[in-house]
């Protein structure tokens, strides 16, 4: 509101002062001022003398002054920078005349001030020669300055860089403290524009190094060359030896003529040993070390007493369905065939039989240098016992065995090693009849048995357990005769009918139709009741009962009992009749009545009887 009575007020006339004569634009010297048309002209030149330069732009400046704080920095603009001396700590001694390179931050701060910097035009352009160096795979020098997360800080020209802990040696590096402060080659491995960040490697300055040094020394080898080398590292498969600069594989078939189960049992990591080259491939840089090809093979020098016939010792080192290889020297195998194990012909499972690492005496059986294949035997150094077996054990004879193997249809006994025979199932007892042979014996218990046979051409025999025994079926003829009644216990039940168990652990068989009880119900299973004998076949040792035939029998039986007495009292009264005819020669009216009421009663008994 004051304001705008103010603007409102009327404009007067100034009042002339003792100066209004004087003609500004003449100096001191009673020069002529320029023309407008001449000033514009000269400023135009004025200003073609400096650069026209850009923000974030990279130039060359000469440092034209110092302060205790900053350094003067000309650039050739209209004015000069300001620079911290901070940002000149690592120039030892910094002097007016010094040329440096800084770049634009911004050509007039909020102050009108040129604002310069040395130390982002360093970033800036450590950033455009780390992406050279990436391109062009140039190595690079730069100071590890501190220990971060999964690896290193590395200053590269004043920009920080990444070092991974995996980047910094072929070898695994766990301490990255002894790192830090060294000045190190680099290789530049992967860049980021955007944020301005880069990966950088030692390792693979290493790698490539090695890489030179492997196709030198692959250059010059040859198949057949012995050199030192040094083991690296074991592994399950083999090992890898340093030959200087360059790895070769030691295969573990390749470390010893004799069987080696894993390499760590002859090598170990830093030892020093001579290998063979077997083999190399240059495109993939492979190379195939052998070490038991530095010695002869052991077939090679086969010592005299190893012959056939000869008894030798060794260790299993080896084990297959067929049979065991037995090590007698080292690179020196023989094959121990399961038919080779024992006299027996019982079947042998060569892996449950042999375990690794046990040792064997064995016979040679046959030889073959040429073939570098060798056979042995276990039971060949004892007398084979089928030579006597009709001796030791003749038929009829009794002895003690172990079961060994339990089939449906038998028990295999061992009476001794590599004798043995097979007691079949119907052979175990003379009353039970088994399902299986498990249900009478189990494997490793010790059993009685009787020699029923010998089949020496096949090293067979036939034995029998309830042999052992006389046949009990002679006596139970006499005690369960056809019709006799037993008291019999249910142990199993089916469709077809059930088994009954009887006194002395005999069994017999109930058909279905025989189980049916006076009640209309059939027996249950493990029921108690009494049977009739109704079959007894001592030569098929076969008993059959009938518990339905037990009621009905006591049925008939009280029938048939009715009958005889019946019978009995028609006799009495026909004796009596008999006794009155002859007493009385004329009958008399009422005699002649008693007599046709005994006729009737005689005629109804004989009805009855018919």
């Amino acid at each position: 509101m004051e304001e705008n009575q103010i603007i409102s007020q009327p404009q007067t006339t100034p009042q002339a002062s003792a100066h209004d004569d004087f003609d500004w634009s003449v100096d001191k010297r009673n020069v002529a001022s320029y023309s407008q048309e001449k000033r514009e002209q000269l400023e135009k030149v004025y200003e073609g003398t400096f650069k026209d330069v850009a923000d974030s732009e990279l130039l060359n400046g000469t440092i034209v002054g110092l302060t205790k704080t900053d350094a003067i920095v000309n650039i050739g603009f209209k004015s000069d920078g300001l620079i911290s001396l901070n940002e000149f700590r690592d120039m030892s001694d910094v002097k007016i005349g010094d040329e440096v390179e800084v770049i634009v931050v911004e050509k007039e701060d909020r102050n009108g001030h040129l604002h310069l910097s040395r130390k982002l035009a360093r970033a800036a352009r450590s950033w455009q020669e780390i992406v050279e160096y990436y391109k062009t795979g140039e190595v690079i020098t730069g100071t590890i300055t501190s220990k971060t997360k999964g690896g290193l800080i590395v200053d590269v020209h004043g920009l920080e860089t990444f070092l991974p802990g995996s980047q910094i040696d072929v070898k695994p590096v766990t301490d990255y403290d002894q790192y830090v402060g060294k000045t190190m080659d680099f290789k530049v491995v992967k860049i980021n524009e955007q944020i301005r960040n880069a990966v950088v490697s030692h390792k693979a300055l290493i790698e490539s190094d090695i890489e030179q040094q492997r196709s030198v020394i692959i250059g010059q080898l040859e198949k057949g060359q012995v050199l030192e080398g040094i083991v690296k590292n074991v592994t399950d498969f083999g090992a890898f030896i340093d030959l200087g600069g360059v790895d070769g594989l030691l295969y573990i078939t390749d470390i010893s003529w004799g069987r080696v189960n894993h390499p760590n049992e002859v090598l170990e990591n830093g030892q020093k040993l001579n290998v063979v080259v077997l083999d190399f491939d240059d495109e993939k840089k492979r190379i195939s070390l052998g070490l038991k090809q530095l010695t002869p093979h052991p077939w090679d020098n086969l010592a005299e007493d190893i012959n056939e016939g000869a008894s030798v010792k060794g260790k299993i080192v080896n084990i297959e369905d067929y049979g065991a290889f037995l090590e007698i020297q080292p690179g020196i195998e023989g094959l121990i065939h399961v038919s080779e194990i024992t006299w027996s012909s019982q079947p042998i499972n060569a892996k449950e039989f042999f375990k690794m690492g046990d040792e064997y005496e064995a016979k040679i059986v046959t030889l073959d240098k040429e073939e570098r294949k060798m056979s042995l035997s276990i039971k060949q150094l004892t007398e084979d016992p089928w030579e006597s077996i009709e001796a030791k054990y003749p038929a009829d004879s009794r002895h003690k065995g172990t079961v060994k193997n339990i089939t449906p249809y038998g028990v295999f006994v061992e009476l001794e090693t590599g004798i043995g025979g097979m007691i079949h199932i119907s052979d175990l007892s003379w009353i039970k009849r088994f399902n299986h042979p498990s249900e009478f014996t189990k494997v490793g218990e010790e059993i009685d048995v009787v020699v029923l046979s010998i089949d020496k051409e096949n090293r067979k025999l036939a034995l029998g357990h309830k042999q052992v025994e006389e046949d009990p079926w002679n006596t139970f003829e006499t005690v369960f005769p056809i019709g006799s009644t037993h008291e019999g216990h249910v142990t199993r039940k089916d469709d077809k009918g059930a088994t009954v168990q009887l006194q002395y652990g005999l069994e017999a068989f109930a058909p279905a139709r025989h189980l049916r009880k006076e009640d209309g119900n059939s027996v249950e299973l493990d029921e108690t009741l009494p049977f009739v004998i109704i079959e007894f076949d001592r030569n098929d040792k076969r008993i059959m009962v009938s518990h339905s035939r037990v009621w009905e029998q006591a049925k008939a039986d009280e029938k048939e009992a009715v009958k005889k007495a019946e019978k009995a009292d028609a006799e009495t009264t026909k004796k009596a009749v008999k006794n009155v005819q002859s007493k009385v020669e004329k009958p008399t009216l009422g005699d002649l009545g008693a007599l046709a009421a005994i006729k009737d009663k005689l005629k109804k008994a004989e009805d009855g009887d018919n």
